[in-house]
């Protein structure tokens, strides 16, 4: 049977769907000036791993960014680091003529906010306050105003670390994939503290469960398996990951396991960590003296199992993105101002630098394809 034909075929509608498609990767920064851009928009060739700029908005310190399940809106942790401020500020964006447009801006409720987060179902906005901290729940307008708050929490509670946790420092605000439940890393505890998600009622968030991680740990960022019901949490001050069975609003830890190598035995500063759509590999962040991304490949069970680091070329790798396909990911070093892209290899988990771009105090990355 020839199947040269066939090749042809798929080689030829591959082409035209990535002709029609756009990846596009938007950055947050700390300016440090509202009349300075800070909020960056650029386009990913997919083939080549390189960025081009193509819009910017001004706007103060958007430390953090999410994207509206459609991609047709943005939102923004802002006057972050700044302080007696903060707030959370949505744009639209139009991926055909590529533009940029602010909307509003809601009052955060707290001072230094770092995180946000869009429900699933694209009607909600919530945001986790570091300095001051709590969390904020925002709804959402069909046209991407954030509506003011019904309901705000404030977190008091600090762990045993006399320098990072004498009070609580909420870091992450991540809602389940189904979207009934909302779970809060609160770096200042060492706590993960889990709500239920009602929408039939005034204030939708109720608390269901704390989940108590190792004391001094600072749990930072917090992430779900793609595909399989595990989650996975990093802590900043241990330099680890936390593995959990998930159910329904439960986590039960079943492993738990450093992100740095055996050269590295204080000072951790971890940040990020992601899975690939596949949910082959997770990658986690280490800042401080390391600036390099631990490799890990995922087995059926759920756990981690460490195959490697690259370093991030940059100094403070603060977050980073996998894009949609799972091929390339993007890290952005704040220290030294710049945004690397690398190749994922499919099999081996490993990456390849394909291009650098630099932008001032770059602090946040996301990436979506339209």
């Amino acid at each position: 049977m020839n199947s040269k034909p066939l090749l042809i075929t798929l080689l030829l509608l591959f082409l035209s769907y990535t002709s029609r498609s756009q990846t596009y990767a938007f950055f947050g920064s700390f300016n440090h000036d509202k009349n300075k851009e800070g909020l960056y928009v650029y386009e990913l060739d997919t083939l080549k791993g390189i960025l081009k700029k193509v819009t910017a908005a001004k706007v103060h310190n958007p430390s953090y960014l999410t994207l509206s399940p459609n991609g047709n809106f943005i939102y923004a942790c802002t006057d972050t680091k700044t302080p007696d401020a903060g707030s959370v500020s949505s744009f639209s964006f139009n991926p055909v003529k590529k533009t940029i447009m602010f909307l509003n801006s809601q009052s955060s409720g707290g001072e230094n906010p770092v995180y946000c987060a869009v429900h699933p179902s694209g009607d909600w906005l919530i945001n986790g306050n570091y300095t001051e901290s709590g969390i904020s729940l925002y709804p959402l307008r069909t046209d991407g105003f954030i509506e003011p708050t019904p309901q705000h929490l404030d977190y008091f509670e600090g762990s045993i670390n006399p320098n990072r946790q004498k009070s609580s420092h909420v870091h992450s605000t991540v809602f389940s994939p189904d979207g009934k439940y909302l779970f809060v890393s609160d770096l200042g505890s060492d706590k993960i503290r889990c709500y239920e998600f009602d929408t039939l009622i005034k204030q939708p968030l109720i608390e269901t469960n704390v989940i108590k991680t190792t004391p001094g740990s600072g749990p930072r960022h917090f992430t779900f398996h793609p595909t399989r019901k595990y989650a996975y949490c990093i802590g900043e001050l241990s330099g680890t990951i936390s593995v959990y069975e998930y159910n329904n609003g439960n986590l039960k830890s079943i492993q738990e396991i450093t992100t740095h190598n055996d050269t590295v035995t204080e000072g951790f500063e971890s940040s990020d960590l992601h899975i690939t759509p596949n949910g082959k590999f997770l990658y986690a962040t280490n800042r401080g003296s390391e600036n390099n991304i631990a490799i890990f490949s995922v087995r059926e069970n759920g756990t981690l199992k460490n195959i490697g680091y690259k370093s991030t070329l940059g100094k403070h790798p603060r977050t980073f993105a996998i894009d949609p396909s799972g091929r390339f990911i993007i890290i952005t070093n704040v220290n030294s101002n710049s945004a690397v892209v690398f190749r994922i290899n499919q099999i081996t988990g490993q990456l390849a630098k394909t291009s650098e771009t630099s932008i001032e105090h770059v602090s946040c990355v996301k990436i979506k394809t339209y």
